[in-house]
C-alpha cells in the first residue's frame, strides 16, 4: 500500500476548502429549513403510576404492606408495561377521546418506562397538540387502572402524577441537525477527496516528488491563466515569465561541467505544455544575449509556425527529404532578436524514419557550431518514438509534466525509456502550478536558494 503523506494531503485538501464551506452551508440550510418548515412540532407530557396494595379492608385492619407484596408488584411491572400499550387499553382510549387515529399510530406515540428498582411506571405521550397529549396520557392511566382491576381482580394501581400540558416542543432538533449537516459536509467531502487523492496518480508538487519520480524538478512553471504562448516576450514581468527565467538559470547551472548546446523538450502525453515551455525558454535565452535556434520536431502536430506566425511550407520535414545541402529558406528569423525558428514543415508519412536518418544527425552537427543553443520541441513520448530518437542525439533532455494532469506512472515510464536509449535527462519541468496570493514569495526564494 502506498504511504500517504499527510502534509501533501492537507495541501491537496486545501484546494477544496471553498467547496467544503459551500456544501456545509447548503446542507445546513436544508437541515434548518426542514426543521422549521416541514417538520411538525410535537409535544410530550407524562403521567406516573405506582403499583401498591390498595385494599381498603386491609387498611381498615391496619395491615401494612409486606415484602411479598412488593416483590409481586415489581414482577408485574414488565407485564403492566405491555398491557398499557396493548390494543385493549389503546382502543378504549381512542373511543373515549374520539381520536382520529389508529391503534398502531397511537402506540408509536406512547412510551412506557419502568423506573429502575421501583414499582413506578412513567407513561409518556407525544402529540402535535399539547393539550391532547395530556388528555391521552391521563386517559391511558385511567383505562389501564380499570382494566387491571378487571383482569387481576385487585386494586394495586395508583396514579402519582397526572399529565400536565407541556408547551415545550419535544422534537426540536435544529441545533443537532445543523451540527450533523456540517459534520457530514466536512468529513463526508474530506473522505471522498481522500479517496480521490489516494487513487489519483497525477503529478502533484510536494517535497518528496523528486524521490517519487526518480529525477530532479529543475523548475516549477506557474500557470498562465491567459494562455499567452509568448508570455516572456509580451509580459516579461509576470510571475510565469519569472519562473521561465528561473528554468533557464537552473539549466545553465545543471550543465556547468559541460556547455549546454542542444536541448530536447519533450513530455509524456499531449497538452502538458511542452511547446509553451520550448517557445518561452528559447525567448528567455535570446533575451539573455544568446543566439538561439528553436526547431519544431513534432512533425505531426507541431505548432511553432502558428505561434510565431511563420510560413510552414519549408520546414524540418521538407529539409530532411530534400537533396539540398543549403539551409536557406528553412530557418526563419523572428521578431525577437537572436531567435530563429525552423518550423516542422509538411506532415510526412514517416516522421520517425526521417528523425532517425543520418541526414537529421548530420543537420544537428552542422547547426551545432552556428548557435549558442538549439532547442528541440519534440512530440510526447507515450506512443511515439520520435523524441526517444532525438534524445540520444542531444546534450540534455528535459521532460515537461503538468501538475494534477500527468500520470506519475507514465512520467516514470517516459524517463526510463529515454534513459534506455542513452538520453541524458537533466530533470522534470513541472508546468501549470497554481500558487495563490502571497505564497509566490515563498516559491521565489526557494528557487533562488537552489
Amino acid at each position: 500500500m502506498e504511504e500517504i503523506n499527510i502534509k501533501d494531503f492537507l495541501t491537496y485538501l486545501k484546494k477544496y476548502t471553498v467547496l467544503i464551506i459551500i456544501l456545509a452551508i447548503f446542507l445546513g440550510c436544508i437541515a434548518v429549513a426542514y426543521d422549521k418548515i416541514y417538520k411538525t412540532p410535537m409535544y410530550t407530557t407524562y403521567t406516573t403510576i405506582v403499583l401498591v396494595k390498595n385494599d381498603k379492608s386491609n387498611f381498615n385492619n391496619a395491615e401494612a404492606i409486606n415484602q411479598s407484596d412488593i416483590l409481586v408488584n415489581q414482577n408485574l411491572v414488565s407485564t403492566y408495561s405491555q398491557i398499557i400499550k396493548s390494543k385493549l387499553v389503546l382502543k378504549q382510549v381512542i373511543n373515549d377521546l374520539e381520536l382520529d387515529e389508529t391503534i398502531q399510530t397511537l402506540s408509536k406515540n406512547v412510551n412506557v418506562q419502568p423506573l429502575e428498582d421501583t414499582e413506578i411506571l412513567k407513561i409518556s405521550v407525544t402529540n402535535a397538540k399539547p393539550d391532547l397529549a395530556a388528555k391521552i396520557a391521563n386517559n391511558i392511566a385511567k383505562v389501564f387502572k380499570t382494566e387491571i382491576t378487571k383482569i387481576y381482580k385487585m386494586n394495586n394501581v395508583s396514579i402519582i402524577d397526572e399529565a400536565q400540558i407541556n408547551y415545550k416542543i419535544s422534537n426540536n432538533t435544529t441545533k443537532r441537525d445543523l451540527v450533523l449537516a456540517v459534520l457530514l459536509a466536512v468529513f463526508g467531502t474530506s473522505t471522498i477527496i481522500f479517496i480521490k487523492f489516494y487513487f489519483d496518480d497525477s503529478v502533484k508538487f510536494s517535497e518528496n516528488l523528486e524521490t517519487e519520480i526518480g529525477m530532479p524538478i529543475i523548475a516549477k512553471i506557474l500557470k498562465d491563466s491567459n494562455k499567452n504562448d509568448l508570455i516572456v516576450y509580451k509580459k516579461p514581468n509576470s510571475l510565469t515569465s519569472e519562473s521561465i527565467r528561473t528554468l533557464r538559470t537552473n539549466l545553465q547551472f545543471a550543465s556547468v561541467d559541460k556547455n549546454l548546446k542542444t536541448l530536447l523538450i519533450t513530455s509524456t502525453i499531449p497538452s502538458e505544455g511542452k511547446s509553451f515551455i520550448s517557445t518561452n525558454l528559447a525567448i528567455s535565452f535570446a533575451q539573455a544575449g544568446q543566439k538561439v535556434l528553436l526547431i519544431d520536431c513534432d512533425l505531426r502536430k507541431g505548432r511553432q509556425h502558428r505561434i510565431f506566425k511563420l510560413n510552414n511550407k519549408l520546414g524540418l520535414s521538407n529539409l530532411l527529404i530534400s537533396t539540398t545541402h543549403s539551409l536557406r529558406g528553412y530557418i526563419n528569423k523572428t521578431f525577437i532578436e537572436n531567435l530563429s525558428v525552423m518550423t516542422r514543415g509538411v506532415i510526412p508519412p514517416n516522421p520517425s524514419e526521417l528523425l532517425n536518418s543520418q541526414k537529421f544527425s548530420s543537420l544537428i552537427d552542422i547547426l551545432y557550431d552556428k548557435y549558442d543553443i538549439i532547442i528541440f520541441d519534440g512530440p510526447p513520448c507515450n506512443t511515439l518514438s520520435d523524441s526517444l530518437i532525438i534524445s540520444s542525439l542531444v546534450d540534455k533532455v528535459a521532460i515537461v509534466s503538468s501538475e494534477n494532469y500527468t500520470p506519475k506512472s507514465e512520467l516514470i515510464a517516459t524517463k526510463d525509456a529515454i534513459k534506455k536509449v542513452g538520453g541524458d535527462i537533466v530533470g522534470d519541468i513541472l508546468n501549470n502550478i497554481t500558487i495563490k496570493g502571497h505564497s509566490y514569495s515563498k516559491y521565489y526564494y526557494y528557487e533562488e536558494e537552489e
